[in-house]
């Protein structure tokens, strides 16, 4: 099953999200491999693709994994989770409509 994973960047947090990233895409990357990975990224604090000092106000995930409690364990096991780069994370069921 499909699971969205939303990452709230903790105020302030840029330093450490910019420290975490290696680790945080290699993780990415190893789902990406084994064919789970439906799509990641950041959202920009601002309406720009570079948003420089900005920074970001947080991530989405959305990858498949064999049940929530799965999700969720890899969700709090990631960089930005322990690096307290996300202030909260929020790990769902989706079910992906589109495209089909």
């Amino acid at each position: 099953m499909l699971y969205a994973i939303v990452g709230e960047d903790a105020p302030g947090s840029l330093a450490r999200r910019l420290a975490a990233r290696p680790a945080h895409l290699e993780r990415l990357k190893e789902l990406q491999d084994a064919g789970r990975l439906i799509l990641a990224g950041p959202c920009p604090a601002i309406d720009a693709p570079d948003p420089g000092p900005a920074g970001f106000s947080g991530s989405l995930i959305v990858a498949e994994f064999e049940s929530l409690d799965a999700a969720q364990a890899w969700a709090a096991a990631d960089p930005y989770a322990s690096e307290g780069v996300f202030a909260t994370m929020t790990v769902r069921p989706f079910r992906k409509v589109f495209p089909a």
